[in-house]
């Protein structure tokens, strides 16, 4: 019987499936695992099931020397080193398509809030201060008829864009490469640069990987691009976004607000940003929806029961395993 190993407790049925076929071990503590932790039990597993924050690194492929798949339960798998897992024929899975809608609803929940300055008016109202309805009383700025730049038109970026149309949006995108004109046109997209698209835009979502290309893609130069009325949101990776600039142009006003789902030093927050009011902060909940959370969990079974049978998976991140050593 084949043995596999995840690092966190997943929620909903999907891993007795898993254990139809395999014996089945869960990390016990509710926190990241570390890698010293990781380095004891890799050696004896077959597969893994990983999250984000898991250090799967060279030495941590390296002493799983039974190691058939690692499955990331997430989209981005920038903690794995793939090209070590590719040297040792090992399959790299990950989890697309199932939450990109749950993703792009949280994007949106964070454009409103930091828009219309929810969290600040939830406080206001908690904290006994509202006394009766005042002309300047948390005001906003509007969403409906603006410019939504998304950065990153991949599944979830076109999500995010697909929702945009029941605002009456101009859309400008910035992708690495451009996308078809089909769907363009079917999204009502224009295509720009990143500059044009911080200049123009009233509301920023960022959609793109985590790459070094992308790492502080949005510093203290692109943040002065932008707009005093406009509003980034994050909901890709944390270091996409140089967190102490966007803390400066956040305290000096030079945009008008933020909204975060993902940090710099993820968990840690830059020791200002939960101070300032004119940001809106959520613990990393882009998929948190109990069908997506579930159906992250299928397929990353799916993808593990498929290695360990000798089949190709359809959610395969390194298929040069494949492609070099053919059908498993």
């Amino acid at each position: 019987m084949y043995s596999v190993f995840v690092t966190r407790k997943l929620p909903g049925p999907g891993l007795d499936r898993l254990r139809e076929f395999c014996e089945v071990s869960i990390f016990p503590a509710d926190r990241n695992i570390t890698k010293e932790e990781l380095l004891q039990v890799i050696p004896q597993q077959d597969a893994v099931i990983t999250m984000l924050a898991d250090p799967v690194d060279a030495d941590v492929i390296a002493a799983g020397s039974k190691l058939k798949a690692i499955a990331n339960y997430a989209v981005g798998f920038n903690n794995i080193d793939i090209a070590a897992a590719t040297r040792r024929g090992v399959a790299v899975l990950n989890t697309p398509d199932v939450l990109s809608e749950a993703t792009a609803d949280l994007a949106w929940a964070l454009l409103l809030a930091a828009a219309r300055r929810v969290v600040e008016a939830d406080g206001f109202v908690r904290s006994g201060r509202f006394t009766g309805w005042s002309p300047e009383l948390l005001l906003g700025v509007e969403v409906y008829g603006k410019t939504l730049g998304v950065v990153g038109a991949g599944r979830i970026g076109q999500a995010v864009a697909r929702r945009a149309a029941g605002f009456g949006m101009r859309i400008l995108y910035y992708n690495r490469r451009r996308l078809p004109k089909a769907v363009e046109q079917e999204l009502h997209l224009t295509y720009a640069d990143l500059a044009t698209v911080l200049q123009e835009a009233d509301f920023i979502s960022l959609h793109c990987p985590l790459t070094p290309d992308t790492r502080h893609l949005i510093g203290a130069a692109e943040l002065r691009l932008m707009k005093p009325t406009a509003i980034l949101i994050n909901t890709s990776r944390g270091p996409v976004v140089d967190e102490a600039a966007l803390v400066a142009a956040l305290k000096e006003g030079r945009i008008f607000g933020a909204g975060l789902d993902v940090f710099e030093q993820e968990p840690a927050l830059h020791p200002e940003l939960a101070r300032l009011p004119n940001v809106v902060l959520a613990p990393h909940i882009g998929s948190a929806a109990t069908e997506t959370r579930q159906r992250m969990v299928d397929l990353v079974v799916s993808g593990v029961l498929a290695v360990l049978q000798g089949s190709r998976p359809s959610n395969l991140v390194n298929p040069e395993i494949f492609e070099r050593e053919g059908s498993r």
